[in-house]
This record gives C-alpha cells, structure tokens and sequence, in this order.
C-alpha cells in the first residue's frame, strides 16, 4: 500500500479548499483515496473532515458510476437544515438521557452519560424524534460531551451509594437554586512550578522557533510552586481562583472559598444566606478533615452564613463540575506557555473565557497556612454541625453559632 502521510494531505487540501467546489472537492478527495489505495478513503476523511460517504461518491464519479449534482452546486447557507432547528425539542430531550436523572435542568452539576450514540439515537426515535447516530454523536460535542478513556487515579473502594449520592447532590443543587441562593463547585488545581519550565500542549509560533524553556524541572527557590484553588457558581458559570503560594491546607481552601464570596458572592447574592459546595471527598476540603469543617464554622459564623456541603463519593472526583467548566478551560489557555511568574499566571487564568461567557477571577495568595493543625474531640463538639441522614459523612449544614 502506497502511503500517504496525514499531514500531508491535510496540507494540500488547506490549499486548495477555497478553490474547491461541491464537486471538484469529492473528486479530489477520491483521487488522493484511490492513491492511498485500502484504508484510503478513512485517512482522507480524517485529514480533510469530509465524510466517509462524499469520498465514496467521488469515487464512483470518477469510476463512471451515477454523476452527482453535475450541473449544479448547491448555494451558500443550502442543504438539509439541522436537525436541531426541525425538531427544537430534540437538544433538550437527548440532554434528559444523559443527565444524572431526567429533569431537563442544563445547568445541573453532574452531567455523565454510559450510552453510546446508536443506544441514544434509538431512544430518541422511539420518543418520535428523527436523528441518527452520527448526529447524535455531533450534539453531544455541542453540548460539551466527549468520549473518555479510563483514567489512572484509583481513589479508593467505589460506594454501591455512588449513583444515589449524585442524586441527593443533584436535588440539593435545585433547591437551592429555586431559592436563589449560589451553588459552587470548589477543587483545587494541582501545584504548578513557577519559571521557564515546559508546560504540556502546543502553541502557535513561528516556524522552527519555539519557546526555549530549562532542559529539567529542578524547583526554583525563589518563585517555588503555586496552587491555583478555585470556587465555580454553576449558576452564573464563573468563577474565582486563588493563587497560593504556601501550602494547600483546609485553612488555604476555605480561605479561597471567602476570597470567591467577597469578590463576587456577595455582589451576585446579596439577600442570600445559605450556600451550597459540592467538593471532592478527600484533600485539603475533603470528608474527613476536622480543620475544613473547623474552618468553615468561623466563616459561616463571620458571614452569618448556612453553609450545605455535599461531598462527591470515593473515586469520583473527576465528576466535579470545577473539572469540566472551569479548569479544562485554564489549562488549555496557558498550553505551551512556560508559567515563568506569578504575574504571569495571575494574566493567564484571568483572560481565561469561553463561548459560552465564562468569566474568571483571580488573585495571589501570599499567606502562609500552617500545616498539621490538630483539631481536638471537644472542638469537633462544639461545631454547629447538621448531619443528613443518607450518608451524614458526606452531606451536612454548618450553621452560624448565635
């Protein structure tokens, strides 16, 4: 089989698409299929974003088979209208099947789907909808789905209680926000080194000029590490995220979570008096640390603030909406670009925005956070400390002490 590199034909048909008709575009396509020989029309699909189908029908024109649409192109804006604009039900009943129970609600904090687009695409049919596989598979990217691969990060022994757990999160995140009070996704983001380091992805530069960063990752001693954690209102979809520069301690993630009130909370719920966070179930905010439950008692006293914490199950964590609203959206803004400052990563992660109006906030931290705080049996008594029924280690209220 003769072989043709991808990056070749990709290169050639950049070229020549503004050139390119309907028609001319097939048959180029079939041309440089036919060249390949077996596999060709896959890889011709893959370099040019041309269906499988188009190839297939170019070849058959250039073989002397039925011509296609010869003496006519069709014009700027034709074609099949989407199927979205014909059935304007059929986003929100396809967002119902992969919603963590069908409520419609797009803003829910939990969104995972098992299904694949042909289980999808026959559900929707049978509620009297007219998509197929491959257009399912085409919203499911608009609405900001992609398939997963596992992923290395074994976080212990998964609860039979997972799946209701997201529910109780689920519910929880509507009630509160029938009542108008915020809903935060909090995380932090792992330690990032600060200076003329390698940053994983790629960015556009001049050609055989890129960045020169250190040959090796040894820590500066002077600009050391930072830890970006960072508070996500699913509500308004933006965010806060605190730049520490000391160690990621319960004290350091509650404080983060004040600095999101202060600078943004305040201004966007100024009758409210009660908040919910959904956090990861270990960590400087996790389950069973004594400080972060100590540390929030102070807040919730200082603010006279109700304050709901739902914890996310052993080995769930990458389900936490901060992962996919907020986080993917930073990293993927500073790819390739060497975090040399603190003032540089401050710019990064505050010019960070989406289609969608994503907004960022951001400030240094440059406090120190002590670490291994012991927060004894007696102080754990005195917390005005609510626990629900179902699963009281991962959801309860803190209240404010009069």
């Amino acid at each position: 089989m003769k072989s043709k590199p991808f990056e070749s034909i990709k290169n050639r048909y950049t070229k020549l698409a503004p050139a390119l008709n309907e028609k001319t575009r097939r048959r180029w396509a079939a041309v440089e299929a036919e060249e390949i020989g077996y596999g060709g029309i896959a890889a011709v699909a893959k370099a040019t974003g041309l269906t499988p189908r188009t190839i297939r029908n170019g070849i058959k024109e250039l073989n002397g088979g039925e011509v296609i649409d010869t003496n006519k192109q069709r014009k700027a804006g034709g074609g099949r209208k989407a199927s979205v604009a014909k059935q304007p039900k059929l986003l929100e009943a396809l967002e119902n099947l992969v919603e963590p129970y069908s409520s419609g609600d797009p803003m829910k904090p939990l969104r995972w789907t098992c299904k694949s687009t042909y289980s999808l695409s026959d559900e929707l049919q049978r509620q009297g909808f007219t998509i197929s596989p491959t257009v399912v598979r085409g919203l499911l990217k608009e609405l900001g789905y992609s398939l997963q691969s596992n992923r290395k990060r074994f976080e212990g022994k998964q609860s039979p209680d997972r799946n209701a757990q997201f529910e109780y999160i689920a519910n929880a995140t509507e009630e509160f926000q029938k009542r108008g009070c915020p809903v935060i996704s909090v995380d932090a983001k792992k330690k990032e080194l600060v200076g003329n380091y390698a940053n994983a992805g790629k960015e556009w530069q001049k050609e055989n000029d890129p960045i020169e960063v250190e040959a090796y990752d040894f820590i500066n001693k002077e600009l050391g590490k930072v830890t970006p954690y960072g508070t996500y209102d699913v509500t308004h979809n933006s965010g806060w995220v605190n730049v520490g520069t000391d160690s990621d301690t319960a004290q350091f993630a509650v404080r983060s979570i004040q600095r999101w009130w202060e600078e943004l909370g305040e201004q966007m719920y100024p009758e409210s008096r009660e908040i919910l966070i959904m956090a990861d179930g270990g960590g400087s905010n996790g389950s069973r640390n004594r400080l972060w439950k100590k540390s929030l008692q102070e807040w919730a006293n200082k603010e006279d603030l109700k304050i709901m914490v739902c914890h996310f199950p052993p080995g769930t964590s990458k389900w936490n909406k901060i992962e996919h609203r907020m986080f993917c959206h930073i990293t993927r803004n500073w790819r390739g670009k060497p975090l040399t400052s603190h003032e540089v990563i401050i710019n990064l992660i505050g010019s960070t925005t989406t289609k969608k109006g994503l907004k960022i906030g951001v400030g240094l931290d440059s406090q120190k956070y002590a670490k291994g705080i012991k927060v004894t049996d007696s102080e754990m008594d005195s917390l005005s400390i609510e626990y629900a029924d179902f699963h009281g280690e991962w959801n309860y209220i803190i209240s404010p002490q009069c």
